[in-house]
């Protein structure tokens, strides 16, 4: 049976290439975005559900479960939350309490929001995946970046969280923590860097997928 995955952030470069991972293995995927340029992008695949919509807000996530849940021949069974960001340069007090809320914000409200509109679709389907991307930064902390270590830090317990309140609807939550990625966003930031050891999007997402299809996953940390 053909099923739907939300790949919430499919449109950025680790997105991209977990869009393409799912499609290439027969699942209906669903990817929201801001803009029709973004989605445009991904390219056409008859398997592909594009949908403009802002994670920020309750109703825009509500409107990619409506999507999502459309397809009665591809019962929804799994999200993948992607949606973040990154800004450092500063020590924590030289960095203004906006800057600080604003890496709190991009990295966990669409997950939360999404979350919390799928979840009730993947209890009455009878459970599901959700995988969360925190990032190794949150365990191994480096200066400069107090509000994005403790997003990365929040997601992880987010997940722990979602575990044990849906463990029993048969909901595996698992997550995974990259390193720095190999994407042009990075390249361009980051010219002057070694890229020898960053890790390719494609790796990633073979690991997102495989923690979506194994049923007995749950729970886990996985460094990629």
């Amino acid at each position: 049976m053909t099923r739907t995955v939300i790949v919430a952030g499919g449109t950025g470069g680790l997105g991209g290439a977990v869009t393409r991972e799912f499609l290439a293995a027969g699942w209906r995927v669903v990817v929201p975005g801001r803009s029709e340029e973004s989605l445009a992008a991904l390219g056409s695949d008859e398997s592909l559900a594009p949908i403009v919509a802002d994670l920020a807000s309750p109703a825009g996530a509500a409107d990619v479960a409506a999507l999502a849940t459309a397809d009665e021949g591809a019962p929804l069974a799994a999200l993948v939350n992607l949606v973040g960001g990154f800004a450092a340069g500063k020590r924590m007090h030289e960095t203004r309490v906006e800057e600080f809320e604003d890496q709190l914000s991009l990295n966990l409200r669409p997950a939360y929001l999404i979350t919390q509109a799928v979840v009730p679709h993947l209890i009455a389907n009878g459970g599901g995946a959700i995988v969360c991307t925190s990032s190794q930064s949150a365990l191994k902390p480096f200066p400069g970046a107090a509000g994005y270590v403790t997003a990365k830090a929040a997601v992880l317990a987010f997940a722990e969280a979602l575990t044990v309140e849906y463990g029993r609807d048969g909901i595996r939550v698992n997550t995974i923590l990259p390193g720095t990625i190999d994407t042009q966003a990075n390249r361009e930031a980051m010219p002057d860097a070694d890229a020898a050891h960053w890790t390719a999007p494609e790796q990633i997402a073979s690991v997102v997928r495989f923690l979506v299809e194994n049923d007995g996953i749950e729970g886990a940390r996985i460094p990629v």
